[in-house]
């Protein structure tokens, strides 16, 4: 019994002995990592206290770089690119689908777009019988009716003149074809008669193989009258109620709008209706300039249906650029046909005249510069208006690229302002000169008395 706790002492010192050592280990260990001597770099713990000296790589030896970020390790304008690219898609999917929309419904976007047209030339009417002190109803009606009374007997005439000189004109036609097949025969193109009949033989085969298209162009031709009728009917409509409640109508999409965006899109409004309002009357000024002048010139010469081609040649200059170069050329050819080479050549340097002074002193006149397109964008938005709504798209086409320029133009003028306005202000050297120009603030009024 006396041996036990002498044995229990020797496992004691036993067991304090190796903890002294586990100690002296960690704290070795603890100052091996705590240097920062190059000369210790690859030093390994062998177990029993010692360490392993790995000697320092070479002095030329290569230095190892850290792999850099992957989007620091792309070109600063491929990263420009690409922001970019991936937002033009997203607006392009937008608009893509946007006229897949509008395709969809492509009948009832060109009666609007035609409603806001006619609203644009009959508001100031409608203004005008307000002041007089005609009622909003009555002053609405009024004009409502005359407008569309008018533009239907301006209809209803084209069609009557044409039905009256339709007889004649075929007539004409035909000894103007026969007058042509005699001029090649006499002339230095060496044309045969034999070419001519075999011309003749290929355009009434053509007509003869294409009958059951043109069986089918006219069914569907009652499609598109139809359809014509019903685009007229919304178009009465839609100009009545924006004509009577135009104000209103406005109110409720402004609270459509967000409201960050709702002061921006309040101030563009009146002033796209006002390019609007400009473009439709100054564009109806120049048609009925174009047309008069154009008529009387044709009508002069002995042209037959002068009066209807001058409407025709009205109808037309809607379409800028395009519908003018159309609807003269339209009254050549019949100058040609019924009456001969000179008499087209004289429709021709009168159509040329009419259109230099309609482009060089009416529209920079009546229209002004706020609404002034550049010929190139006009082309091109007339182009495209055509292939995506035929004529209807022809004509919507230039107005709204001049609304959208001044909405455009307007909005930032206005995140401008609206920047300067929250930027912080100039203090030091250049408050001064910052405080000269502006208007001095009004002074806050004194304690007790009412500002």
């Amino acid at each position: 019994m006396s041996r036990v706790p002498g044995w229990l002492g020797r496992i004691g010192a036993g067991l304090s002995e190796m903890g002294e050592r586990l100690n002296e280990q960690r704290r070795h260990h603890d100052a091996d990592s705590d240097t920062d001597d190059p000369q210790d770099f690859g030093n390994q713990d062998l177990g029993n206290g010692e360490h392993e000296h790995v000697p320092p790589p070479p002095a030329y030896a290569p230095a190892i770089a850290a792999r850099p970020d992957p989007v620091a390790s792309i070109p600063w304008g491929m990263r420009v690119a690409a922001e970019a690219g991936w937002r033009l898609l997203v607006l392009a999917g937008t608009l893509w689908i946007l006229m897949k929309v509008i395709s969809a419904v492509q009948l009832v976007v060109l009666a609007f777009v035609a409603a806001l047209l006619i609203t644009a030339l009959l508001q100031p009417t409608v203004a005008r019988l307000r002041r007089v002190g005609l009622p909003r109803g009555l002053a609405t009606a009024v004009t409502a009716i005359l407008g569309f009374v008018i533009m239907g007997l301006v209809g209803w005439f084209v069609v009557w003149q044409v039905m009256e000189n339709a007889d004649e004109l075929s007539g004409q036609i035909q000894d103007g074809i026969e007058d042509l097949r005699k001029w090649l025969l006499n002339s230095p193109f060496h044309v045969t008669e034999d070419q001519i009949n075999d011309i003749a033989k290929t355009l009434r085969d053509a007509v003869g193989a294409n009958t059951e298209e043109l069986t089918s162009a006219g069914l569907e031709g009652v499609t598109v009258i139809v359809e014509a009728l019903t685009g007229i009917l919304l178009a009465m409509f839609s100009t009545l109620f924006l004509l009577y409640d135009g104000k209103r109508i406005w109110q409720w999409f402004l609270k459509l709008v967000p409201a960050q965006a709702r002061p921006g899109i309040a101030g563009a409004g009146p002033r796209a209706w006002r390019t609007l309002t400009a473009y439709v009357r100054g564009t109806v000024i120049v048609a009925m300039i174009d047309a008069i002048f154009i008529g009387l010139g044709i009508y002069f010469l002995g042209v037959p249906m002068a009066v209807p081609l001058a409407v025709i040649i009205f109808l037309a200059s809607f379409v800028p650029l395009v519908g003018a170069v159309v609807s003269g050329a339209l009254a050549v050819v019949v100058a040609l046909v019924t009456q001969g080479v000179f008499t087209a050549v004289m429709a021709l340097a009168v159509v040329l005249a009419v259109q230099q002074i309609e482009g060089h002193i009416l529209q920079p006149f009546i229209l002004g510069r706020a609404v002034r397109v550049h010929p190139l964008a006009v082309i091109l938005s007339v182009a495209a208006g055509g292939m995506v709504a035929g004529i209807g798209g022809a004509v919507v086409a230039v107005p709204l690229v001049a609304v959208t320029n001044t909405v455009v133009g307007y909005l930032r003028a206005y995140s401008r302002e609206a920047a300067l306005k929250q930027s912080p202000q100039p203090r030091g050297a250049t408050a001064p000169d910052t405080a000269s120009t502006e208007p001095a603030a009004p002074e806050p009024p004194a304690e007790g008395k009412e500002a």
